[in-house]
């Protein structure tokens, strides 16, 4: 495919790396201005009954809606609030309790500024982020949050590029303090994301994903082989374990297994009890692990099934690589 030439000759890449810079130094500045003001913005938000409301125009509420995004994900409730849907009727998401974070570069947006006599009323803590103090909005505010004097990385100084970076990086500065505060875990973190991979590889535990019942296939020590290949292809998991008459594990057999004893004796003998040639002391999990640090320890072993045991080393489940692959997890 051919593409026009630009009307003017570009070194693109110069441009990108120009970027980079300008912004890198731009996150600099902004590492300056953190101070107590940031200190009181998380107490702030830390104490709020309600919700923590985040208000912004243009590329400034783009960046809002990220932030409450982020927010509402690692265990601060959140939400954004359009300045402009706020007067026309959006401002009953408002309500007391609440925490606002209103953000303009300026600092003297003027949607912001119509909504600021009901956040008086309603007695709404209100943290600002822009680039200095000096606006109406920062002047408003109970902590007023800055950039800094950074410059815009757009050439003509006009398109917000290096504040939005740095106002995106402020926000998750916030949210990740936030988290450290609650002491919000994994776990929490696994309830607010269920869809997807990342919900999967956080959520699924071994017991979600285990056979068991009489699709769990088992012998005892004293069965033939004969038998043991009949449960082993029946089962349809590749192996089957080896337990006593109080179903503690004694060893397992794979179907790998199988094909080293064929090569080692030129064949078997069906009459073979399984005690003989089992895998003693096989390795072993717990059902309340998580499935994905399974997987690890399946590579990392070089196995492909767990036998699942309970604290008593009875056999409660069969866990396969190819389980953690259709969850996923893999």
């Amino acid at each position: 495919m051919n593409f026009p030439n630009p009307p003017n000759e570009v070194d693109f890449k110069k441009v990108a790396l120009e970027t980079l810079k300008i912004e890198q130094q731009a996150l600099n500045i902004l590492a300056n201005e953190i101070d107590d003001r940031f200190v009181r913005a998380c107490q702030i938000i830390l104490a709020c009954k309600g919700r923590l409301v985040i208000t912004g125009m243009g590329k400034s509420g783009h960046i809002g809606r990220k932030m409450a995004a982020t927010f509402a994900s690692t265990g601060t409730p959140s939400f954004f609030m359009h300045p402009g849907e706020a007067g026309h009727g959006d401002l009953g998401m408002l309500v007391k309790g609440d925490v606002l974070i209103a953000i303009s570069n300026s600092g003297k947006s003027d949607e912001i500024m119509m909504l600021m006599p009901l956040v008086k009323h309603l007695e709404i803590p209100l943290i600002t982020i822009s680039a200095t103090n000096h606006g109406p909005m920062p002047q408003n505010a109970d902590v007023a949050l800055t950039l800094g004097d950074l410059q815009e990385a757009c050439p003509l100084g006009l398109a917000p590029t290096s504040s939005t970076t740095a106002t995106l990086a402020l926000g998750d500065a916030l949210a990740v303090a936030l988290l450290d505060a609650r002491g919000f875990t994994s776990d929490d973190f696994a309830r607010s994301h269920p869809a997807g991979a990342l919900g999967k590889r956080l959520l699924l535990h071994v017991k979600n994903l285990m056979h068991t019942g009489d699709a769990l296939p088992r012998v005892a020590p004293e069965t033939k082989m004969g038998q043991v290949l009949f449960e082993i292809t029946e089962k349809r998991l590749g192996l089957t374990t080896v337990v006593d008459k109080n179903n503690t594990l004694l060893g397992i057999f794979t179907d790998g297994d199988l094909r080293r004893l064929i090569d080692k004796q030129q064949g078997f003998d069906v009459n073979l009890p399984i005690s003989e040639v089992m895998i003693k002391n096989p390795t072993t999990i717990s059902e309340d692990e998580r499935a994905v640090k399974a997987l690890t320890q399946l590579n990392a072993k070089k196995i492909n099934q767990f036998v699942v045991v309970d604290g008593a080393n009875k056999v409660i489940g069969v866990l396969g690589m190819h389980d953690l692959i259709r969850a996923g997890v893999a």
